[in-house]
């Protein structure tokens, strides 16, 4: 026999492996070179996946097993994940319609040949016709433009993305185009926080709160008689002293509130890319 260390979530084993001349001897314990146990592999990697640098896994696998990774190993390891991920973003979605579609993007810092980049990562993530969301895909690219939407939209939809009644985004103008051509006679609902962020961005300071509480009045309306009614009395109360801010919600008023033509059940997790913005977090972390 001869001594083989194996790595394990439980510390260093020195295993006793039999030699045969013939070679017929195969362990199922581990594969041939193998150096870690496959468990203790997945540790690794789920911890990475769970929001732990590489560097931190190093520190946590010293002390809880005695066994020193370098963060390049770690790395190197996670890579395994790569055919998992990409078989993920390409599955097909011809099985669900998928009449809701709220899409957003972030952009993260990456390491591209010892240089720091940053770049888009677009998101789309689809509510079917169960209620219930599932995230359809994402696209890192160099940018955020109409372009690279198009790109993104188009490759959904060839992966049989279909159903699409009404779109949740913010006020970018190239992804804004970029809905209007890949999805054409579908409604569009601006992001009711983005935009509310517009408005109070747009008013005087020592009004932002009395404006706010009446914009969120118009959002929160039954339907879309009561919310213009609503509109104009809050153009009334502010066009003098909230000008600026009067025109923003003027201008936008009717795409933030498409979202009133659907069921009040539907409203809630359409009018806003909220959900969006909670997935953003994760990803980031």
């Amino acid at each position: 026999s001869y001594p083989h260390t194996l790595s394990t979530r439980v510390g260093n084993l020195t295993l006793q492996v039999p030699r045969f001349r013939d070679g017929a001897f195969s362990t199922e314990l581990f594969a041939r070179y193998q150096r870690s146990e496959q468990a203790f592999v997945i540790s690794l990697m789920e911890m990475v996946v769970n929001g732990i640098s590489t560097r931190k896994v190093t520190k946590v696998t010293e002390e809880l097993c005695g066994t020193e990774f370098s963060k390049s190993t770690v790395s190197e390891l996670c890579k395994q994940l790569d055919p998992v991920i990409t078989a993920w973003s390409s599955r097909p979605l011809h099985d669900n319609e998928y009449p809701f579609l709220i899409v957003d993007a972030l952009y993260v810092k990456v390491r591209e040949d010892g240089r720091v980049r940053s770049r888009g990562v677009m998101i789309a993530t689809g509510i079917n016709q169960d209620g219930y969301r599932e995230l359809l895909g994402l696209r890192v690219d160099d940018t955020e433009s109409e372009a690279s939407w198009s790109a993104f939209f188009a490759e959904l939809k060839q992966r049989g993305l279909r159903g699409v009644d009404l779109v949740t985004s913010d006020h970018h103008g190239g992804l804004v185009n970029a809905i209007r051509q890949h999805f054409q006679g579908v409604t569009w609902q601006r992001c009711q926080t983005h935009f509310m962020r517009n408005i109070l961005d747009a008013a005087p300071k020592a009004l932002r709160d009395e404006v706010k509480a009446h914009v969120r009045a118009i959002f929160e309306a039954a339907e879309p008689a009561t919310a213009r009614s609503l509109l104009e009395r809050t153009l009334g109360t502010f066009q003098d002293t909230a000008s600026k801010a009067m025109k923003v919600l003027e201008e936008g008023f009717e795409d933030a509130t498409a979202v009133l033509a659907l069921p009040a059940v539907c409203r809630k997790r359409t009018r806003t890319t909220n959900a969006v913005e909670r997935l953003n977090a994760e990803l980031r972390r």
